[in-house]
Formats: structure tokens, C-alpha cells, sequence
């Protein structure tokens, strides 16, 4: 049921399956960029998102915005699934994105793993990659802030 070390889920979450989590973001930003929860470990989170012209920049490639928004959330639901004993949520404090390379069609898919897990906050890293070539096309690093 937990990915986490907390014993009970987020109050807004059934448990911590993929399904949950998808149904979590539908009608917000994760819904409008089509993501898709894979898998939920204790280490380490993974989904994708088809590659469509609505997450295009106009110039045919994949929006960088649409990159770190998937990468963002997924180190989101990460944060969730191991928020500390009384928390009641988090915020994204500081994120950093190094592109590599882009893509145009197929899908992206994303891994997220917890780099610090503290009272306060949590650092998280994830790499988003061509879903069929396994090209990395960014790395990513956030810090949230545990809220009580």
C-alpha cells in the first residue's frame, strides 16, 4: 500500500498505487500532460507520458516546460509517499534542469529517486528519457519543503 515509511497515505490518496496516483492528477497539470504512473518503490518512481503536439514547443520538439513539469510532479508524488510523521504536505522550494537532448515523437518516461529524506525537506533526482531509445534527454534535481 506505502512506498513510503509512513503507515497511512496522503489524506487525498486511497494508497500509494499507480492507479491512485493517476487518478490524483487527473483534471490537473499531470492529466493534461497525459502522465501515466508506471511503478511505485520505495526508491524509486517511474511514469510516462506519450509525446503529443500539445506538450510541443512550435518549433516540433518536446516543450522543455513539459519535461521538468513531469519530472517535477513525479518527485512530487515521490515526496508524498514519504512525508515524516505529522507533515500535511510540501512544496517545491528549488528545482534545477540540465537538458541533453529533445524528442519529437514516441514517449517520454521519467525515474525519480529520493537523494535526502529529511524532517524539513527532501532532495530528489530524476531523468527523463526517449521511452524507446533510452536516450537521456534531462536531469533534474529538486528540494521540497516538508509543510506541518
Amino acid at each position: 500500500m506505502n512506498a513510503g515509511s509512513k503507515s497511512t497515505p496522503f489524506p487525498q490518496l486511497p494508497d500509494y498505487s499507480p492507479r491512485a496516483f493517476d487518478d490524483f492528477g487527473a483534471g490537473y497539470l499531470p492529466g493534461v500532460l497525459g502522465l501515466e504512473m508506471i511503478s511505485n518503490e520505495p526508491t524509486q518512481l517511474v511514469c510516462r507520458a506519450a509525446i503529443r503536439r500539445e506538450l510541443m514547443a512550435p518549433h516540433g520538439y518536446v516543450h522543455g516546460g513539459t519535461v521538468v513539469a513531469i519530472a517535477d510532479t513525479l518527485c512530487g508524488y515521490g515526496a508524498i509517499t514519504h512525508l515524516p510523521e505529522g507533515a500535511t504536505g510540501f512544496v517545491t522550494i528549488e528545482l534545477h534542469t540540465n537538458f541533453l537532448g529533445t524528442a519529437r515523437s514516441g514517449a517520454l518516461r521519467c525515474t525519480a529517486t529520493p537523494v535526502h529524506l529529511g524532517r524539513s525537506t527532501q532532495v530528489w533526482d530524476a531523468v527523463v528519457r526517449d521511452e524507446e531509445s533510452q536516450r537521456t534527454l534531462a536531469i533534474f534535481r529538486c528540494t521540497q519543503m516538508v509543510l506541518r
